[in-house]
């Protein structure tokens, strides 16, 4: 065995190895007497040289100091070497060392077996120390019990039969003892006694060294115990930032789902959200911020805010998404996100969406035909540069879609094309509420507890109503071409509309004031061409009126001699919530709702 480098570890080794140094370099020195004492310097006032009777130099355990060889100006007639404060002691070579020398000084716990049985040759007074004094020749199981304590046993089975040294690592001892790291090495030794034959032959053995990792296992737990505990910090933080409930429209049914990444994964920033915009319209959104733990959570805290407010100014998805690019290079240019921002109209039967580096939203049709939300998509948000657009995909009666992140189908080592592909598929088969399907396509797609990423799944559903549950839907529109007999036709269609639907009769007069005061603002501010729409819900009655111009209306007090401007804050009075927006071909559309009484 090489013990080299375990030697120059021993207390003093060090500092004896540096005197010999010194003290070769002095005998050499010694040797050159032919050199003046001129050339060697002044020397010390009390120096002196120590030379025996017989005239030759004194050995090299000279006591005192110097640092010259004479004086004069012929040659020096002693030639000792230069001295030195100490004395130096002679240090044994390592051959001079045995093996039970150096193993008793290692501060290490080794243990030497040998045979089949792992019979106890030899252990050193560190392991003595540690585990007690042990019984020479007993076998391993017997003689030294923490072995198996410690898992080793098998071990020393596998080290003996290979030939290979093997090394096991913080292996800690039953009751929260110690730490080890330990290593197994073969060894082969002669065997004692016997014909000459039988001493040749060699013994196979084990030498176990087993060094105390003690406080590192404890440095390192304490880091993990740290990292839980921000992990922790993140969870919480993330899921407090999400939706506590999902706001359920009247036309939808929605559920959605978060799973945060393994123990061993830090929380990044997926989120979801419902926003109801008015007018049965609703917008969805879903993303995911580039980023871990609580930094993470907080910036995508900060991007879900904006898009909700954003959302209430009721703009096409690509203008929400432009707006959001440069928010989110205000808040950290160092971290993007992706992002899917989509709203649902039940009067158009389409769910409109613009997407920013995120995956493509699934749809499967009531024939379970599955399809993927063609382009547009454009960069992640905080990358600035890019103008968003919009595009639709069509949400009729017994559809369901599926928005989610990339933690759902992204995997190592595979196209994410595969995992959407794969998505698809569970998409096909997956039948019952949104919250079975989100339940479904998660272990369908493998997402577990011990996932390596988190996943943000969110599936609505606009279900094909029938019977019973179909007559608390209904719509009514009617083209208004514009003239003074405009205003009479709306309040009259108005009127038998809503007295068809069975709404009491305080409803039905308030609904047809609401539609006369929309029909007269957009007759008098609006360009044709106009249409008035009613809609009732399960529980709400909403009136629409749309007109060719993009200038949107705003409530304003009206003085007392005015003729105009009461229109819409007598809407805004006798309705429940109303609202405006710019329609995608060029006009505008301003709304009021009434709530149903309950029944």
């Amino acid at each position: 065995m090489n013990f080299t480098r375990w030697s120059a570890r021993f207390p003093g080794t060090q500092r004896r190895a540096a005197a010999r140094t010194e003290h070769a370099a002095a005998q050499a020195k010694r040797g050159e007497g032919a050199v003046p004492a001129a050339r060697g310097g002044r020397a010390d006032p009390g120096a002196e040289r120590s030379t025996p009777a017989d005239g030759h130099p004194a050995d090299s355990t000279v006591s005192g100091t110097g640092t010259g060889a004479g004086t004069g100006t012929g040659p020096a007639t002693g030639t000792a070497p230069a001295q030195r404060t100490g004395a130096l002691t002679a240090v044994p070579s390592l051959d001079e060392l045995s093996v039970r020398e150096v193993l008793g000084r290692l501060p290490a716990l080794v243990a030497l077996v040998h045979g089949p049985e792992h019979r106890v040759a030899y252990v050193n007074d560190a392991y003595t120390a540690g585990f007690g004094a042990r019984t020479p020749g007993a076998p391993a199981h017997e003689s030294l019990p923490e072995l198996g304590e410690l898992g080793l046993l098998p071990l020393l089975d596998q080290v003996q039969r290979s030939g290979k040294p093997r090394t096991a690592k913080n292996r800690t001892a039953p009751g929260g003892g110690s730490s080890y790291t330990v290593t197994c090495t073969p060894i082969e030794f002669p065997k004692t006694g016997g014909t000459a034959p039988e001493a040749e032959a060699h013994h196979a053995g084990v030498l176990i060294h087993l060094a105390d990792v003690t406080d590192h296992a404890e440095a390192v737990e304490r880091l993990r115990a740290s990292e839980r505990r921000q992990r922790e910090a993140a969870v919480t933080l993330q899921r407090s930032l999400l939706p506590q409930e999902l706001e359920q429209p009247d036309d939808l049914r929605i559920a959605a789902t978060y799973q945060p990444g393994g123990t061993e994964a830090a929380v990044g920033g997926d989120w979801y959200d419902v926003i109801t915009l008015g007018a049965g319209r609703t917008a969805l959104v879903i993303g995911d911020v580039m980023g871990r733990g609580v930094r993470a959570a907080a910036v995508m805290g900060q991007l879900r805010t904006a898009v909700r407010a954003y959302a209430r100014l009721d703009l096409p998805p690509h203008e929400v998404l432009q707006l959001l690019d440069g928010l989110a290079a205000e808040i950290d240019a160092s971290q993007i996100a992706t992002c899917v921002y989509a709203v649902h109209d039940p009067n158009e039967g389409l769910l409109a969406y613009a997407s920013a580096g995120h995956l493509p939203i699934l749809v499967r049709d009531e024939h379970g035909t599955v399809r993927r939300a063609a382009d547009p998509t454009g960069p992640p948000l905080g990358t600035g540069g890019w103008l968003h657009t919009s595009g639709t995909i069509a949400l009729g009666p017994g559809s369901t879609a599926v928005l989610y992140t990339d933690g759902l189908v992204e995997r190592r080592g595979e196209d994410i094309d595969e995992g959407v592909a794969a998505l698809e598929r569970a998409l096909a088969g997956a039948q019952g509420t949104p919250s079975v399907i989100c339940d479904r396509l998660m272990r369908a797609l493998g997402v577990d507890a011990d996932h390596d990423d988190d996943v943000a799944v969110m599936v609505l559903q606009q279900p094909a109503r029938s019977g019973a549950d179909a007559e608390l839907f209904h719509n009514a529109a009617l083209e208004l071409l514009g003239g003074i007999e405009a205003a009479p036709r709306a309040r009259a269609f108005a009127q038998g509309v809503l007295a068809s639907w069975r709404f009491p009769v305080e409803l039905c007069d308030l609904g047809v004031l609401a539609a006369s005061e929309l029909v007269a603002n957009s007759l008098q501010h609006g360009t044709p061409p106009m249409r008035l729409r009613l809609r009732r819900t399960d529980r709400r009655l909403i009136i629409e009126v749309t007109d060719g111009d993009d200038h949107l209306p705003r409530r304003r007090r009206a003085e007392p001699a005015d003729e105009t401007g009461r229109g819409i804050s007598i809407v805004a009075t006798i309705a429940s919530s109303w609202g405006s927006r710019r329609t995608p071909g060029g006009g505008k559309a301003v709304w009021c709702e009434f709530a149903l009484p309950d029944k």
